[in-house]
C-alpha cells in the first residue's frame, strides 16, 4: 500500500519516441528548506515554484503546527510568516511527516534546541526507517529522543532547555544529518561545527547565507568543515525554486533509452553537489547537452537536452560521486540495463536505508525483468543487455518507494514487454505529475484496475 490509501498498480508499455519539453516540478530539497527557513525568519518569505508533492506539503503543515503562518496563493506560490530563530511553539498534536525522510530529519534538527516536546510519526515506510543517525548527534546539544526500538518512529523529541554548541564529524556522508545539526545549531549559542569527510549537497549552507546567517565553509581533507554562528536573526527572502534534478532524471533517462527520443528539461538545478548522475551518464556516452546556463536564487541552473543514446557503455561509477547522486542510482541502473557491459556502483550503502532498501528493490525487479545484477552491502553491478535488450514482462514491487516505482516505469518504456509496478501511489510524494508529464512526451502508462 502507498501509506495513503489502497495500492494503485501502473503499467508502462514500450513507447515510441519521447519528444517535447518536460517541465518537471520544483526541487524537493530546496522546497523543504525554503519552508523551514522561512518559518525561522522574522517576517514574510515568498516562495515561487515550490514542489507541491505530498512530502513538501507535510513539511508545510508541520511549520504551521509549530506556529508559522503558511499560505498557498496559487500553483507553486506560497508565503511563510516566520516566528524567528527559537520562536517555535509546542504543537498540539503529533506531526505526521508521511513518507518524507528528509522532512522528518530536518524538522528534528529544527526543534531540537527548543524547550518543548514534539512527537513525529509517518507512514509505514517512514516508521520502518532508522532515525538514530540524526538523534545521536542532536543529543550532543542536550536533546533527548524517545522512540521505538532502533530509534524508529513514532518518536518524541524533548528539546534542550539550555543547548550547547556542537562540533560534530559525520560518520557517513549525509546531507540530512549535516542539515539537522546545522538547524539545531541555529538556536544554540556560539559556533556549531559540522565536518564531513565527503562533500554532500549544500542547499542548507547556501540558503542559510541567503537568509542572513553567518556560515563559513572550509576545506577539510577531501571534505568540508562548516562553521555556523548561532542565534542569528534570519531575514525573510523571495525564493525561486529551481526544477528538481532528481525528478528530471526520469524523463532524461527515459529519453536516453527509448529510440528516437529528444527531450528538453528547462531550468533544472545543477548544484555541483547534486549533478553526479549527469556526469555519470556523460561518462557512459549519453547524448546530453546543457543550454542557457545561468544562476537563479544562488543555485546554478540550465536547460538540459537528452537524446536517444544507443552507444552507451557500462562504467565504474566513482565511489566518491555517490553523495552527489544517491537518489538517482535506481534510475541509473535502468540506463545501465540498456547499456553494453557492466556498470559497477560502489560506495552505495546509504541506498539500503532509504524509503526502501533500494539496492535490493532494484536488484529484485531487474532480475525479474531479465537483467543480471550482483550486489553486496555497499555496492551493486548491473550487466547491460544493450539497446532494446531488456525482456521486461514482470510485475515488480515498489516497496512504498516513489523512486523505485518511477524507475521501473521508465524501464517498461524501453523493455520488450510491459512492466508493471504494484503500487504507483508513492510517486505523489515527490513527482505528482509524473504520469501526465511522461504521457505528454509520448510514453504509454496505464493505471491497472
Amino acid at each position: 500500500m502507498s501509506g495513503h490509501g489502497e495500492p494503485t498498480p501502473m503499467t508502462a508499455h514500450a513507447a515510441g519516441p519521447l519528444t517535447g519539453v518536460a517541465e518537471v516540478p520544483g526541487d524537493k530539497s530546496v522546497s523543504h528548506r525554503a519552508l523551514i527557513f522561512g518559518a525561522m525568519a522574522v517576517g514574510e518569505t515568498r516562495i515561487e515554484g515550490l514542489l507541491e508533492g505530498q512530502d513538501v506539503l507535510d513539511t508545510g503543515r508541520a511549520m504551521a503546527a509549530l506556529g508559522a503562518e503558511v499560505v498557498r496563493h496559487g500553483p507553486g506560490a506560497w508565503s511563510v510568516h516566520g516566528v524567528g530563530v527559537g520562536g517555535f511553539s509546542e504543537p498540539e498534536d503529533v506531526i505526521d511527516c508521511g513518507n518524507s525522510g528528509t522532512g522528518v530529519r530536518l524538522l528534528m534538527g529544527a526543534v531540537a534546541t527548543h524547550d518543548m516536546a514534539v512527537t513525529f510519526t509517518g507512514d509505514a515506510s517512514l516508521r520502518s526507517r532508522p532515525m538514530a543517525r540524526v538523534t545521536d548527534p542532536l543529543a550532543l546539544f542536550g536533546t533527548r529522543a524517545v522512540g521505538r526500538a532502533g530509534g524508529r518512529l513514532p518518536l518524541t523529541m524533548v528539546g534542550a532547555a539550555d543547548p550547547v554548541p556542537v562540533d560534530y564529524a559525520t560518520p557517513v556522508p549525509s546531507a540530512q544529518v549535516k542539515s539537522a545539526v546545522l538547524l539545531a545549531g541555529l538556536n544554540a549559542p556560539g559556533q556549531t561545527v559540522v565536518t564531513e569527510a565527503e562533500p554532500t549537497r549544500d542547499h542548507t549552507e547556501r540558503m542559510l547565507r541567503g537568509f542572513g546567517a553567518e556560515v563559513r565553509v572550509e576545506p577539510a581533507g577531501q571534505g568540508r568543515r562548516i562553521v555556523l554562528t548561532g542565534r542569528p536573526e534570519l531575514r525573510p527572502q523571495t525564493i525561486a525554486v529551481p526544477r528538481d534534478p532528481s525528478s528530471a532524471a526520469f524523463p532524461v533517462c527515459a529519453a536516453l533509452i527509448v529510440p528516437g527520443s529528444d527531450v528538453l528539461v528547462p531550468g533544472i538545478g545543477l548544484n555541483p553537489t547534486r549533478a553526479g548522475l549527469y556526469q555519470t551518464l556523460r561518462d557512459m556516452g549519453a547524448d546530453l547537452a546543457y543550454e542557457n546556463a545561468r544562476e537563479e536564487g544562488g543555485e546554478p541552473v540550465a536547460d538540459l537536452r537528452a537524446r536517444f543514446s544507443p552507444d552507451m557503455r557500462g562504467i565504474e561509477v566513482p565511489a566518491e560521486r555517490a553523495a552527489s547522486m544517491i537518489d538517482e542510482y535506481p534510475v541509473l541502473s535502468v540506463v545501465a540495463a540498456h547499456a553494453a557491459g557492466e556498470t559497477h556502483m560502489p560506495g552505495t550503502a546509504e541506498l539500503r536505508v532509504k524509503e526502501s532498501d533500494r539496492i535490493d528493490a532494484m536488484a529484485a525487479g531487474l532480475r525479474a525483468c531479465g537483467v543480471e545484477v550482483a550486489d553486496g552491502s555497499d555496492w551493486w553491478t548491473v550487466t547491460g543487455r544493450g539497446p532494446g535488450g531488456v525482456p521486461g514482462g514482470a510485475t515488480v514491487a515498489a516497496r512504498l518507494d516513489h523512486r523505485i516505482a518511477m524507475s521501473f516505469l521508465v524501464l517498461g518504456m524501453a523493455a520488450r514487454a510491459r512492466v508493471t509496478v504494484d503500487d504507483a501511489g508513492p510517486i505523489a510524494t515527490s513527482f505528482p505529475i509524473f504520469a501526465d508529464l511522461m504521457g505528454g512526451l509520448g510514453a504509454t502508462l496505464e493505471a491497472v484496475a
